[in-house]
């Protein structure tokens, strides 16, 4: 081993409850005694610090982070190496800096939230005696290219040892290890970067030391450890040369660099030096040579069959097997006393274990919701027989809970209301779904009618965070107690914090996906209801209080001067296009044949709660195997859909002659352009800029009317969703859940590979500017084609109302079918819309928060009221209005 090597040190990984499922369920157990054991694993296999991360939003992070370092003191062999402290409260880290013996490491600080925090937090460390982790973060973000590393870190080392006296050798910088081998061309060089950052700190800034999260390096080849490995070998073969002296790693999988077959580790050095430009093709191309386990189809194993009924019930409920579940469930009905006891006894049994394995992360969103399906076959095949017996002998049965779920109204997504409703149903509570849209006064009273124990609300567009706020107040005005549960994919914490809870004296909680609602459910039904609210109370309240502090330290420039930092674009006629048409063109039933080589399948695996990248995520060694059923299940459906019409795609688009004026586009009636008829509004930046950065506006794409060059605008709008309402129908009153969120995901998928599909032909054909474009799925995917479609109520033009005009240009409720709803949510709900910008320069870009001089402005040019503007405009105001 070489110098630079045996002066390197390990910082184990293991005891880290967001990087190891089995810490993290040692943890929750309350078993801390086998949880020392896997600290003691990570000494004995070479650790020389060990990180400990206690960072679960179900865990009481700060209490378990003292249990477990007070429990480390009193064990020699593992109290022996320096702890690494490592969480993003600071209340836990500097709990456990007060318990740790010796001297502690921080991990980690930096700059993101600005100077004054950034520098009060390095005084408290100094005090404590500890040394420090301090990320490559500032107030604009994380740090990705060499010059951006260098930059933060010397300005860090100057602050901590020049204003607060840091000893520098206490000093540890982590600028930021990220994926390479991606398949997107900026990351290639991320390795690269790290290296060349690394020796440029450490000539820079005497005395300190460079670490990293390496597993990050290799994110792409999850499920091939042996790539992996020699990945993380080569990558620290070479970072350590630099000055890197540091790294958390798995110490136990770390191959020899000598030791690495030639073939594989020439491939994997040509990624991580980014010698080539096909270096991550090449690897692709070789990776499979070196898989691990490579497992063969196995025959269908029926010899679960043989058991006992409740242990066949149980297999059933686990491996989602639909094909006995009515022989069984009567089997062990003859058997029981009562039909309700098969509910109560096995089929809960059963449930158990899925909910156990889910909560572990040995089974997947899709595993649960195909057990939920087996469940809901079995209780509606015994659902007569205890109607009966109730009748007879006049009983009532009580579940875990009632819990009545909604989209709010002007809102009509429901996938992930609907997994959240299965995971429930799973555990035993009584959901009451009343769909979509729903006002405020019916979701109100059906909660009390029904004697209902929570309330759960639902949303995905914008305005139906204003909706959650109304829905909280009239609770409040009503004299409700409710604890009432928040969640969707436009909310959060913060925005439940800030906007709702402070609305309602009760239990107002947001819930970030389906894995978490259980536990919040059984913890506002059970005994310590009134310690976990308080808990939660005291959160938010925190929550406030530093948002607040944030927006005091963020200061917007005014719009005045956010107007003359616009992008300076040197309008030509040569690179305006006219439109084949003007006017609209409709497509009636668009070939779904012909848009499956443009589905993106990584969101899809997302709405199913598996994260990673398609197609690496069917190699991934934790849900590959998952990944791969379901989408080998999505690809049969989407032959089903195809084959038998299922559903039916329709589009319209449109070109229509336009110019900017302001911040506003002027739409003609013709292209002699006399007559203005549409206006569209749209919002600046107001971000402080530095050198060379603009404040960007939709309408700088458009060319200014002052130029007299006649400029176009287009706009689309397409669904895939006509004719799903019958399948879903069908499918739930079939009880199952699975197939009908398959189908609604996948049309989904299809609406927005319709959009790509139709920005393609525009492009090429019907608008005709990029003619000659000639790229690959994966590149369309990326974005890297000319021109941009920005839907309204989205980053780059985030007011929900513009949808209106886009519907009264197009008019897709007559011509396809496809409306809006008076929050402006499109339905069917698998749809797109949006605008067409063609320039060279036209950029996505978001519009981050604003200040009320725009408000202001932009109220003035819709016509509307201060406050209406401030309704609408809610999540993008940079103030309290």
């Amino acid at each position: 081993m070489s110098a630079e090597f045996s002066t390197f040190i390990n910082i184990g990984e293991r005891t880290n409850v967001t990087g190891s499922a089995r810490f993290k369920r040692l943890i929750l157990e309350g078993d801390y005694e086998t949880a020392l054991d896997v600290a003691r694993q990570q000494v004995e296999n070479g650790a020389q610090i060990i990180d400990i991360n206690m960072d679960e939003a179900m865990l009481d992070s700060k209490q378990a982070m003292i249990t477990f370092l007070n429990l480390i003191a009193s064990e020699p062999d593992i109290s022996r190496v320096p702890i690494m402290i490592d969480s993003s409260k600071w209340d836990v880290i500097e709990a456990g800096l007060k318990c740790v013996q010796g001297k502690a490491i921080v991990n980690s600080i930096s700059l993101k939230e600005g100077e004054a925090l950034f520098l009060n937090q390095a005084k408290l460390i100094k005090r404590y005696g500890a040394a420090t982790v301090v990320m490559a973060f500032d107030e604009t973000g994380q740090a990705d290219t060499q010059a951006r590393k260098v930059e933060i870190c010397q300005r860090s080392y100057k602050l901590l040892t020049e204003e607060v006296g840091f000893p520098p050798e206490d000093i540890i910088f982590d600028p930021n290890i990220f994926a390479v081998a991606t398949g997107i061309e900026e990351h290639d060089n991320y390795a690269v970067d790290f290296i060349e950052a690394t020796r440029e700190i450490r000539k820079t800034c005497p005395y300190s030391h460079i670490s990293g999260g390496l597993s990050n390096i290799s994110f792409s080849f999850r499920g091939n450890n042996p790539v992996r490995e020699a990945m993380h070998s080569v990558f620290l073969y070479h970072a350590i040369r630099a000055g890197m002296d540091m790294a958390i790693v798995n110490a136990g999988q770390l191959e020899v660099y000598d030791e690495i077959p030639a073939e594989l580790r020439d491939a994997v050095e040509d990624v991580i030096l980014n010698r080539r430009s096909d270096a991550t093709e090449r690897l692709l191309d070789i990776a499979p040579n070196y898989q691990g386990d490579g497992k063969a189809a196995a025959k269908e194993d029926l010899s679960w069959r043989e058991q006992e009924v409740n242990k066949r019930l149980e297999h059933a409920l686990v491996k989602g097997i639909t094909d006995y579940i009515i022989d069984d469930t009567e089997e062990a009905r003859q058997q029981a006393e009562r039909p309700l006891h098969v509910i109560e006894g096995p089929l809960m049994d059963g449930m158990n274990v899925v909910g156990d394995l889910f909560g572990s992360g040995q089974m997947f969103l899709p595993q649960v919701v195909k057990s939920a399906r087996v469940m809901k076959k079995a209780v509606a095949y015994l659902f007569p027989f205890m109607e009966e017996e109730k009748k007879r002998l006049n009983l009532a049965d009580k579940p875990k809970g009632k819990i009545l779920m909604a989209t709010v109204k002007g809102d009509v997504h429901d996938i992930g209301k609907n997994i959240v409703g299965v995971v429930l149903q799973c555990n035993g509570y009584e959901v009451i779904d009343l769909g979509v849209m729903v006002p405020t006064d019916k979701i109100l009273e059906t909660a009390v009618n029904e004697n209902c124990d929570i309330i759960g609300l639902s949303g995905l567009i914008t305005p139906s965070l204003e909706e959650m706020v109304n829905v909280a107040k009239e609770m409040q005005r009503r004299g409700m107690d409710l604890p009432l549960l928040i969640g969707g994919a436009t909310t959060s914490k913060i925005h439940t914090a800030v906007k709702i809870e402070p609305q309602y004296d009760h239990a107002t909680l947001y819930v970030a996906d389906a894995s978490r609602v259980v536990g919040v459910a059984s913890k506002l039904l059970g005994d310590d209801k009134a310690a976990f609210v308080q808990e939660n109370k005291d959160e938010y309240e925190k929550l406030r209080v530093q948002r607040e502090q944030r927006m005091k330290k963020k200061t917007l420039t005014s719009l005045q001067e956010a107007r003359e930092f616009a992008p300076d674009i040197d309008w030509k006629a040569e690179d305006i296009v006219k439109p084949s048409f003007l006017g609209t063109k409709v497509f009636d039933d668009y070939p779904l044949e012909n848009l499956l080589d443009r589905i993106d399948w990584t969101p899809f695996f997302r709405s199913w709660q598996l994260a990673g990248k398609f197609p690496k995520i069917l190699e991934d060694e934790v849900v590959g195997e998952t990944a791969t059923k379901l989408y080998h299940d999505a690809q049969a459906m989407l032959k089903t859909i195809i084959d038998e019409k299922w559903l039916t795609a329709r589009g319209v688009i449109g070109f229509f002659p336009a110019n900017s004026v302001g911040d506003d586009i002027e739409v003609y009636g013709d292209d002699e352009r006399q007559n203005t008829s549409y206006k569209l509004h749209h919002l600046r930046q107001q971000k402080q800029t530095r050198k060379g950065k603009f404040n960007h506006c939709l309408s700088d794409f458009i060319a200014p009317k002052e130029t007299q060059l006649n400029d176009y605008i287009g706009g689309f709008a397409v669904t895939a969703g006509i004719g799903i309402d019958e399948h879903i129908e069908r499918f739930e009153k079939n009880h199952d859940d699975y197939n009908s969120i398959l189908l609604k995901s996948l049309a989904d998928r299809l609406a927005e590979a319709f959009a790509e599909k139709m920005h393609e032909l525009v492009r090429k054909e019907y608008w005709g500017y990029a003619k000659d474009e000639k790229l690959g799925n994966k590149q369309l995917i990326s974005e890297e084609y000319q021109g941009i479609r920005p839907a309204p109520g989205y980053p780059a033009c985030p007011d929900h109302t513009e949808k209106g005009t886009l519907w009264e240009m197009l008019k897709p409720d007559e011509t396809i079918g496809l409306n809006i709803t008076e929050h402006f949510a499109m339905y069917p709900t698998a749809a797109v819309s949006g605008w067409y910008f063609a320039h060279p320069q036209s950029k996505y870009f978001g519009t981050g928060k604003i200040e009320k001089d725009q408000v202001e402005d932009y109220a003035q040019r819709k016509g509307w009221s201060l406050e209406k503007a401030e309704q609408w405009l809610a999540p993008t105001l940079n103030y309290d209005p």
